[in-house]
Formats: C-alpha cells, sequence, structure tokens
C-alpha cells in the first residue's frame, strides 16, 4: 500500500535556554505524536533541530527522550527518518545513525512521489557569504572537531551551548526574506539539475515564490 505524505521539518531548536523550552519539546512530540506511520514514507528534519548538538564517542548530550521515543515510534512503524546537519547541530557523527535515521548532505535531490525535491538546511549555499562560509569551514573540519573534542564534556558543551544561544538570540528581528537578493535564491535559480521544489530551513521565516519552473 502507498504511503503519500512526507514531512519536512527543520529549526525546532530543542534545549534553547528560554522561557519557552519545555513547551518548545512538548509541541515538537505532539507534532511527531501525530504523524501515521501507516500514511508517511518519510520524515526529513532539515537541521537546526537540536540548538547545540555535540557527540564524543562515548558521550552525547542528556535528554530528549521523548523526541527520541517519538522519532523512534515512526520508524517502528515503517517510516524513513531522514537527517540534515544544521548550523547548531553541525557535530553529528554515528549516534543518529545508530537509532535508525539516515544522514543526508546538503543539496541533495529526491525523488518524492512524481517530483524532484532539493532539500538541506540552507546554509551556506549560493554566491557571497565569504565569512560565514569560512566560519563554516572551521567547524567542519575534521582537526578541530578533535581539538574540540580533547575538552571534557563538561567544558565543551557549556561553551557551545553559550555559543549557540548568543548566535541564535542576537537577532531579535524577525528575518525577511529578500526574494532575488538571497543568495540561497541565486543557488535555486542555477541548480544545474532538475528540481521542482526547494525546500530548506535556516532563515527562521516563511517564502514561497517560483524560482524558474520550481517553487522555493
Amino acid at each position: 500500500m502507498a504511503r503519500p505524505l512526507s514531512y519536512f521539518v527543520s529549526d525546532v531548536h530543542l534545549g534553547l535556554q528560554v522561557a519557552d523550552a519545555p513547551s518548545r519539546e512538548a509541541r515538537f512530540v505532539e507534532f511527531l505524536g501525530g504523524i501515521d506511520p501507516s500514511q508517511t514514507e518519510a520524515l526529513y528534519l532539515l537541521g537546526d533541530i537540536w540548538d547545540f548538538w555535540y557527540e564524543y564517542r562515548d558521550v552525547v548530550p542528556k535528554g530528549y527522550v521523548r523526541v527520541f521515543s517519538a522519532l523512534q515510534r515512526l520508524m517502528d512503524g515503517g517510516v524513513k527518518v531522514f537527517f540534515f546537519q544544521g548550523n547548531h547541530d553541525i557535530w553529528t557523527y554515528s549516534y543518529f545513525r545508530e537509532l535508525g535515521m539516515q544522514p543526508l548532505v546538503q543539496p541533495a535531490l529526491v525523488r518524492i512521489g512524481q517530483r524532484n525535491f532539493c532539500l538541506g538546511h540552507g546554509d551556506g549555499l549560493g554566491p557571497g557569504q565569504k565569512g560565514y562560509k569560512f566560519m563554516r569551514g572551521i567547524f567542519h573540519n575534521r582537526f578541530f572537531q578533535r581539538l574540540f573534542s580533547s575538552l571534557h564534556p563538561w567544558i565543551a558543551f557549556r561553551l557551545g551551548q553559550g555559543w549557540s544561544r548568543r548566535s541564535r538570540l542576537g537577532r531579535r528581528e524577525q528575518y525577511s526574506f529578500r526574494g532575488e537578493e538571497e543568495p540561497l535564491w541565486q543557488f535555486c535559480r542555477n541548480f544545474p539539475q532538475k528540481a521542482d521544489y526547494f525546500i530548506f530551513g535556516h532563515y527562521h521565516c516563511s517564502y514561497d515564490a517560483p524560482v524558474g519552473e520550481a517553487r522555493l
């Protein structure tokens, strides 16, 4: 029997230390609980589901039991759960795969039904952004990751959580996507493969408009 539905989620920022943190996690668990596995082919986690995630070989962040339980229920029901790294949960290595989730790297071209979807977190795509891409390269660099791993988890997690919180809360105003001026829009416009839809997160705002013959 065909499963017609696919879901896309990004930027939940679980663990962000703000007043609504418990209700944020509860709402996400409620959303996952509302997904019917018998009708669902896949769930795509498009990055920044966690506000900060760093895993060691033998240590991962505590908590999120209800979230992982809800995801496991879906996978046990036959739903494929895919995840992308965001700019806040870059440092996922093997733990999510051990749980049964499947990693994807942006930009990923995925066939869903009769349409091609280009998916990813959305950060660092398109022209320009040299400063951001430089920092992104450092965060993804294996040498610097091993250097960070030399810190005790108690220290590393507090440094990472502090950086992540300042980064997230430093932007108080709602972002307004600038359409054709955005590097991401230009990336989609010049994407070399056939895509019917582009779906990304990262910007914390909604946007729906044509890009050539596709939609972003």
